[in-house]
């Protein structure tokens, strides 16, 4: 069996063009490898989401959400490893590790069922042998201290409520591949 497939879209390409923000972090590079203690414990890695910091959002912004998404799964609607909403706007970091407390010292933020089924951070855990993966993490800067949504909320109607809430979206793109 092949994985042989088109290079998908960006998704963000695809949605409204919105400002930009600044995004960092101190684990992962926009276009690198991720470390594998950031891939899921399934293919050997620690399934340990990367520190993010961000600042120079728009100054109306009353709440954040931060994802997650892989464009290049072999599933035709990609994966999502992560999806943390209504995050105070008085937070403006996530320390290495965060997305396995879902919502822990958050005030009151929550993460919603990602593709594994569970609720936090899942790791890359791309096909062996396959190219490159993409992981989009983004951080939304919302118009709503809080986003009308509940933990059993699927990544794509937290999506479909962030397009009508979003100001800004600051964006870092790793990579990851497990070779064969």
């Amino acid at each position: 069996m092949t994985l042989e497939r088109p290079i998908a879209p960006d998704p963000y390409e695809l949605l409204p063009t919105l400002p930009s923000f600044t995004l960092t972090s101190d684990d992962v590079q926009n276009g690198e490898p991720m470390d594998a203690r950031h891939a899921h414990g399934s293919t050997g890695g620690e399934n340990v989401s990367p520190q993010l910091t961000w600042s120079d959002f728009p100054a109306e912004t009353k709440s954040f959400a931060v994802t997650c998404y892989d464009p290049d799964a072999p599933t035709g609607s990609g994966f999502w490893h992560w999806v943390l909403v209504n995050v105070p706007v008085s937070v403006t970091q996530l320390p290495t590790g965060a997305g396995g407390a879902a919502g822990a010292d958050l005030g009151g933020a929550f993460s919603v069922r990602n593709d594994y089924g569970e609720q936090g951070y899942g790791g890359a855990a791309p096909p062996a042998g396959d190219r490159p993966h993409r992981y989009v993490f983004a951080v939304h800067a919302v118009d709503v201290e809080r986003l009308d949504l509940t933990p059993d909320a699927s990544p794509a109607y937290v999506g479909f409520n962030l397009t009508f809430h979003t100001l800004a979206r600051a964006v870092i793109r790793p990579t990851y591949q497990i070779k064969e």
